[in-house]
């Protein structure tokens, strides 16, 4: 492991982040005590450390605030850029005031400036972190590539690395009162248990899966799809352009949906049905057997 060689420098710029340690981790013993804690550093047993480089670690988690028991805390040190790449390096400590060890999985993680703006995120497999062990300090080097950046240059001060709780919790289904009002407890859970096994859903990404399509009687088609919103906030559409293709890929029916707007609410799927009346059919007799819908590339 050679992530510490990034660490030159006593001097933190980054502020720090804190969440209650149930949000993002289950079956934790709590404390029950009200007294601060103090963290202590707590390097990963792979890293090779010389003396001179633990003693900038040392003295920057001596820096550190308590924190409450019960806590997960983000506290940045600081960032740099990969030259080669136009990464962003950002330095922080992962930091428990559980009293035992603990290890933590996928979570998104959001780079927020002074003001609470996104400036970057992604998602990271913290396992990578190793055993946190209780009431410790761990310092760490998270890597945001150029896609996941939103901004020319990384901040310089008081910016905080954040956890994305949301996206801790399960994708789920969401339902429009009208779906909620018009299907049955059993429809509702087919729909549900489809949402359930379909990718997942990358951080941010937003995409469209059919799962059911039908002839109308007069002479229109009707496609069901879930759209699927990975991000952490609520998206609301207001125009969609859609086009249905069959299952020999040919081009069924373009049109262009003028919606509410309509809102999908963070990390949810929700069903909705578009129609395409016979106008706008260009394919007479389609194999849709198997079909998909997609968002013209010209207006992608």
């Amino acid at each position: 492991m050679k992530l510490f060689s990034f660490f030159k420098q006593a001097k933190k710029t980054g502020a720090e982040s804190t969440i209650g340690s149930d949000e993002i981790i289950e079956g934790v013993n709590k404390s029950t005590a009200s007294d601060e804690v103090e963290t202590t550093l707590s390097l990963h047993p792979e890293w090779d450390v010389p003396q001179e480089q633990e003693y900038v670690f040392r003295f920057l988690s001596n820096e550190l605030e308590p924190l409450k028991p019960n806590q997960i805390s983000l506290s940045g040190i600081d960032i740099d850029v990969e030259p080669a790449d136009g990464s962003w390096l950002v330095k922080a400590f992962f930091r428990s005031s559980l009293d035992q060890a603990i290890s933590v999985g996928s979570v998104e993680l959001m780079l927020l400036d002074d003001e609470g703006k996104t400036l970057a995120s992604d998602e990271f497999d913290l396992t990578e972190l190793g055993d946190i062990p209780a009431r410790s300090a761990r310092p760490w080097v998270f890597v945001f590539t150029k896609e996941n950046i939103f901004a020319e240059q990384p901040p310089t001060e008081n910016w905080k690395l954040a956890f994305n709780v949301q996206s801790m919790v399960p994708h789920k289904l969401e339902l429009d009162q009208a779906w909620e009002d018009g299907l049955t407890d059993e429809q509702k859970e087919g729909l549900a248990t489809v949402v359930e096994g379909l990718p997942k859903l990358k951080p941010r990404e937003v995409n469209i899966s059919g799962f059911q399509v039908k002839h109308q009687e007069d002479g229109g088609i009707a496609a069901s799809v879930f759209i699927r919103n990975g991000h952490s906030k609520q998206i609301n559409i207001e125009k969609l352009p859609l086009e249905l293709l069959d299952a020999a890929g040919d081009l069924v029916a373009s049109g262009s949906f003028e919606l509410a707007p309509l809102s999908v609410k963070a990390n949810t799927s929700k069903p909705w049905t578009f129609i395409y009346p016979q106008q706008l059919i260009q394919k007479a007799e389609p194999d849709l057997s198997r079909w998909t819908v997609r968002v013209p590339q010209q207006n992608a």
